[in-house]
């Protein structure tokens, strides 16, 4: 039987993966899917103290909740990146000296 302990040790191994990623990577793509990835761990942590929760199904809720709102983001996210790339021609954030005008 799979417990609550597993379901919490993939969420914490996905979470320093993407904070891995978020520190270590020098382009934007990837630092989004880092953050991605912090946060499906965290609704995958949701979802499984939901599902211990026999008479409470808030942790599913919020899960879906935070779905929606992941998939709102990374359309806004990504738009911003592609008018970043047209203005500087990269997507290293470190090769982007400014937010001129």
């Amino acid at each position: 039987m799979i417990t609550i302990t597993d379901f919490l040790l993939v969420g914490a191994g996905l979470f320093c993966i993407g904070i891995y990623m978020l520190v270590s990577k020098s382009n934007l793509i990837q630092i989004l899917i880092g953050i991605e990835l912090m946060l499906n761990a965290a609704i995958l942590n949701l979802v499984a103290f939901g599902r211990y929760d026999r008479f409470n199904n808030g942790g599913q809720m919020f899960a879906l909740f935070a779905i929606v709102l992941a998939a709102a983001t990374t359309a806004v996210t990504l738009a911003i990146i592609l008018n970043v790339y047209k203005r500087y021609r990269t997507i290293d954030p470190g090769k982007i000296d400014g937010l001129k005008d």
